[in-house]
């Protein structure tokens, strides 16, 4: 039988603010490596079967680019990705991945993943798939189980029988946890699942048919976009929000629909909080799990993420650190689960710390605000080989642009000019206009911006091939 692999992409990980924003949630961060925790998803998801179907990715209608952009990447290109409007929980974003698998292909089996767990090691990781996708080939709802390695109160858990589920638990107390430990029969629930669509579309509309027919019509009603698959809005948004355990998972023990469970020894962490980072990262001789320009003074068991500059460390343990250009986080590691009430402040004073980096990645490259004050902003512009910004025009700004790498192409009223680099221009302020790389390598440019108001907002698109 095919294998469809399904990724589950959406989120916004703000207890790993501030690495992790909404605007670039952690699931697309690189933390221990290279790939980003999105593409060993993919990736581990590929290596399971030669019998497998192109991913599908279930994101937020606003990473469509950097998911798209990361899987080219890896050489996922026909990789088709379920947009969500808003965030709908995992059972109606399960349910869509079932939907298009079945319109594409007769039944294949779904292996359905989060995009923002690590796995350290890859094989075991490998062989359990494997055996839940032979029991799933069986008619099963398969849960792979992780081993646990401590009495952790933040997991939901699985109580089984060899591969027969029990039943599934919510987060228990230290006490009941520690018990747990003990009986040896009981499992973290990862939220990764293998079933057939028929199986998973059955459960779904026996339990929650409200959901089943919402997400139905939401699907129907879709539009395509090359390997932009858009479910329609107004429906999807009416889907009620739930997860697969609560809307399915838990009700099946007991029930007409066999519910399987494969354990999972594997080096699994869902990376939910700094300490998480810190288990699973290096560390030197003191402990220390060290990213960036990092000095230490008779330091220990810290983790210290350094992005822009040097970060010092003196006389200090068991603390998180992590700097970006724009905001620094100091936690005490065992408080570093209430990072998130800091996102939130951030979000009551609506403060775009908690969204945006300084840095923000856009579908035609990037942009980063090096500089502002009163009625003026500095940028840096990277523009990818080929892409080009939409026609636009602002109200409230002017802009001089001067190119310091590759070539661009300016179009600015009814003249279009090319310009290499130490090569500078002006835009008017209400100028209709368009950046644009014709070479094959990155441009950049130095924006400065001079006007009464700077915001992203002023902006009018009059063509966008990005389709904003």
């Amino acid at each position: 039988m095919m294998l469809q692999p399904v990724i589950i992409a959406g989120g916004s990980g703000t207890r790993l603010w501030p690495l992790s924003r909404s605007g670039f949630p952690k699931q697309f961060l690189a933390l221990d490596g290279a790939e980003t925790l999105f593409q060993k998803a993919c990736l581990r998801c590929k290596a399971i079967s030669n019998d497998i179907k192109p991913t599908l990715v279930v994101t937020n209608e606003d990473h469509r680019f950097l998911a798209q952009e990361q899987l080219r990447e890896i050489g996922l290109t026909e990789a088709n990705l379920l947009l969500e409007s808003v965030g709908r929980n995992t059972a109606p974003a399960m349910t869509l991945a079932a939907l298009q698998a079945m319109a594409e292909d007769d039944d294949p089996i779904l292996f359905v993943t989060p995009a923002d767990q690590t796995i350290q090691d890859s094989e075991a990781f490998q062989a359990a798939a494997k055996s839940a996708v032979q029991l799933a080939m069986n008619n099963a709802l398969v849960v792979l189980g992780v081993v646990p390695t401590s009495a952790h109160t933040g997991y939901g858990y699985i109580q089984a029988d060899g591969n027969t589920v029990a039943q599934f638990i919510e987060k228990p107390d230290l006490a009941t946890a520690e018990h747990y430990l003990q009986e040896g029969n009981y499992y973290w629930n990862a939220g990764i699942f293998v079933t057939k669509a028929s199986v998973w579309l059955k459960a779904l509309k026996q339990f929650r048919p409200d959901i089943a027919i919402a997400t139905q019509n939401a699907w129907s009603n879709k539009t395509v976009d090359h390997h932009f698959i858009r479910p329609n809005k107004e429906a999807f948004e009416a889907i009620p929000a739930e997860s697969v355990d609560y809307a399915v998972i838990e009700h099946l023990p007991n029930s007409d629909i066999t519910i399987n469970m494969v354990p999972l020894d594997a080096g699994w962490n869902d990376l939910g909080s700094w300490d998480a980072v810190w288990e699973t990262a290096s560390t030197d001789n003191e402990g220390n799990a060290l990213t960036g320009d990092v000095l230490l003074v008779d330091s220990s068991n810290n983790y210290v993420h350094a992005s822009s500059r040097v970060v010092g460390l003196v006389g200090v343990k068991d603390i998180v650190v992590v700097e970006t250009p724009d905001a620094v986080l100091v936690a005490d590691k065992e408080r570093s689960q209430d990072v998130k009430r800091i996102v939130e402040q951030l979000k009551a004073d609506g403060r775009k710390e908690s969204d945006l980096h300084r840095k923000v990645c856009r579908p035609w490259g990037w942009y980063d605000s090096i500089d502002e004050g009163e009625r003026f902003k500095v940028k840096r512009i990277q523009v990818a080989p080929g892409a080009s910004l939409s026609l636009q025009k602002h109200f409230q700004r002017a802009e001089h642009w001067i190119v310091v790498k590759g070539t661009a192409e300016v179009t600015c009223g009814d003249n279009v000019l090319t310009l290499t680099e130490n090569q500078s221009t002006y835009i008017p302020l209400g100028e209709i206009h368009r950046l644009s790389n014709p070479g094959k390598t990155p441009l950049e440019i130095i924006e400065v911006q001079s006007g009464a108001y700077l915001g992203e907002d002023d902006i009018v698109r009059f063509q966008d091939k990005y389709g904003r």
